[in-house]
């Protein structure tokens, strides 16, 4: 049994019955994206039938925050130590002299147009576009190896375009140093990948000077087996499923997008960096990997903010128990922060340094512990009964935002907000007493199947 890459993310999706196989006939245009999108993309499913295509395709693997966790074989009390511990504590990548990854070598006639279920997701997209792609390259002046997942552009049988943005100022800084030189950047895009990979790639290599494969060893409690590839200098995964070979091209553009992408908005349309692609590299019998626009992605991202969030706060003095990157919010622009609050100052702190911790946070909620963060019932609670707005909310007009954020690009600047919804220590602290039912504290939990026997583990899913 395998234990890296998508095949072992597939068997244990099996057993944790957590996997949807379909075996009906679904056009990699437009109908792909939408049976993913009715499941909000938080659905694992193996689609066996692409029409035009002999390759299965698997959408929505990482979209989950509870799979992510079982993958990842941590709890939500745990996951912040366990990604702390992952960066702080990386471990090698394990070189393998062959994988699977190489049982086929293709180096003429490519036409990944016609080879792979590459889907068209929305109306105005410009093409149909690669989204879980993952971008691997080598600083070859310290051999660190970077990757993060990027979009690409399929603009004919051997090229497309390959996104690389300004939140990506060392990638664009190594290309730019190449380009200067009239050389290409040698790159692989590797499909087919784990959620320890996954969430690797979104470690900040401009934050923490990291090797990215030594990150994902860290994560996974073992080294990450790779091979090298067959005609650029670098190394992939030896389980992924298929593995893109070739380079940037230097001081070629073409223009890219329009593609719906973040929050549901259609990106912007600029020029962008083209890779012509010299050899595929494929797994016998290959899976072809895929994320509607761009959730998958953006969970993972969002986990390690929430791990940056929780160091920055704590960095305030304030004794933070939680931090919730929301799915609503892009799981970059929205923080929702549970506190043990100890002095008045600690909810304004929280916000400061949740505020301080990327300019791509937006809103800021801070709510007490005995608030539920994962449960919007919870927090509207503390909205509504523990906020007065002349005192509670902080605003910071115009400051720099995300260039994903579509009211930021309109107007180039982002107003920042905090809501302290923490309760008044002190006297006041008793009007603010949750009613309890004794021996039921937390009536969610209670077996109910003891009451009404029909109900089941399956129908209450």
């Amino acid at each position: 049994m395998e234990r890296q890459m998508m095949r072992a993310v597939i068997d244990k999706l099996s057993k944790l019955d957590d996997l949807k196989v379909c075996n009906v006939a679904v056009d990699p245009e437009y109908e792909l994206g939408a049976v993913l999108s009715y499941f909000e993309n938080e659905q694992p499913i193996l689609f066996n039938k692409v029409k035009g295509y002999d390759m299965p395709l698997i959408g929505g693997v990482y979209g989950n925050r509870k799979i992510y966790y079982d993958l990842m074989d941590v709890s939500t009390e745990d996951r912040l130590f366990k990604f702390m511990s992952g960066i702080a504590n990386p471990i090698a990548p394990k070189l393998l002299n062959n994988g699977p990854i190489k049982e086929n070598i293709i180096t003429r006639n490519i036409d990944i147009r016609n080879k792979l279920p590459i889907p068209k997701s929305n109306e105005k997209d410009a093409s149909s576009f690669i989204t879980s792609g993952m971008l691997v390259v080598k600083d070859h002046d310290t051999g660190k190896v970077y990757m993060a997942v990027r979009r690409f552009q399929i603009n004919g049988k051997d090229h497309m375009n390959a996104l690389i943005s300004p939140a990506s100022p060392l990638l664009r800084g190594h290309f730019a140093e190449l380009e200067n030189k009239g050389e290409p950047l040698e790159c692989a895009v590797v499909l087919g990948y784990d959620a320890q990979y996954l969430l690797a790639s979104q470690i900040s290599s401009e934050k923490y000077g990291v090797d990215k494969y030594g990150v994902d060893g860290g994560l996974r409690g073992e080294p990450l087996e790779v091979v090298k590839c067959h005609s650029v200098d670098l190394e992939v995964p030896a389980y992924a499923e298929m593995v893109l070979e070739g380079y940037l091209v230097p001081n070629r553009r073409d223009v890219e997008g329009p593609f719906g992408e973040l929050m549901g908005y259609y990106g912007e349309v600029a020029p962008n960096p083209v890779m012509e692609i010299k050899t595929i590299m494929h797994r016998n019998n290959p899976i072809f990997q895929h994320a509607y626009p761009s959730r998958e992605e953006h969970l993972a991202n969002g986990l390690i903010r929430e791990m940056e969030v929780y160091n920055c706060i704590k960095n305030m003095m304030v004794d933070v128990k939680d931090v919730r990157i929301t799915v609503g919010g892009g799981c970059r622009f929205h923080a929702i922060i549970s506190i043990n609050k100890k002095s008045e100052g600690d909810g304004k702190s929280a916000i400061l340094g949740a505020l301080g911790s990327s300019k791509d946070i937006k809103h800021v909620l801070i709510v007490d512990e005995d608030i539920d963060i994962y449960d919007y019932k919870e927090v509207e609670l503390a909205l509504a009964s523990r906020v007065q707005a002349s005192e509670d909310v902080v605003i910071v007009p115009r400051a720099l935002g995300s260039g994903l954020e579509a009211s930021h690009v309109a107007r180039g600047v982002t107003d920042k907000m905090g809501i302290d919804a923490t309760k008044p220590l002190g006297e006041k602290t008793e009007l603010f007493e949750r009613a309890v039912i004794p021996g039921f504290e937390k009536p969610k939990e209670i077996n109910i199947e003891r009451y009404f026997p029909e109900i089941t583990k399956a129908s209450k899913k």
